[in-house]
């Protein structure tokens, strides 16, 4: 099984994070995923053998520069915590982020995952119409699979300390100890 096989299996086989991927799909945005630690977490929790859990917030993507008002993000999360009052939703329209970020304009929600500090925290789903999920990962899914934690591009540089505060305060190596951290 190919490792984007592998990452539709778990995804598809947690009820908690599927029925999460359905509740962002019924919203019908455009070019919209969820991503990071929902992903992530899933993956590395499957790799050390345990029942995967959902902690922290869940990240939706989505990009549309005709609404890139932070109003508009509020009132989708608003929108999702209808659907599921005990997720912690973190929307984000990727059309503005580039400009907190200090990065170049962002071309879609995918092009912005580029941009995050780890290969292996750089990954999408979303629910495609064929009732399984589409994959978005920049960087691939060997890092994530390997459990390698490593910076993108954009954190190997000028951004390494953020990428170095980051891995001290996630405290991964403590909850996946199977991790490794490359430079």
């Amino acid at each position: 099984m190919n490792s984007a096989s592998r990452v539709q299996a778990i995804i598809s086989g947690d009820p908690a994070r599927w029925r999460l991927l359905d509740a962002v799909r019924s919203l019908r945005l455009p070019d919209c995923w969820i991503g990071a630690g929902f992903v992530r977490n899933a993956v590395w929790d499957h790799l050390h053998g345990r029942t995967s859990s959902l902690s922290g917030d869940v990240d939706v993507l989505w990009f549309d520069p005709d609404r890139a008002d932070p109003s508009e993000d509020r009132k989708i999360e608003a929108a999702l915590r209808a659907l599921d009052p005990s997720v912690a939703w973190d929307v984000k329209n990727q059309c503005r982020m580039h400009a907190r970020n200090g990065d170049a304009p962002y071309r879609s929600a995918t092009d912005a995952l580029r941009c995050f500090p780890e290969t292996a925290t750089a990954v999408a789903v979303r629910w495609s119409d064929q009732d399984h999920c589409d994959i978005a990962a920049p960087f691939g899914l060997d890092d994530l699979f390997g459990l390698i934690v490593r910076p993108t591009p954009r954190f190997a540089g000028d951004k390494r300390e953020l990428y170095d505060s980051r891995i001290q305060a996630k405290g991964w190596l403590q909850t996946w100890p199977l991790l490794r951290c490359i430079p």
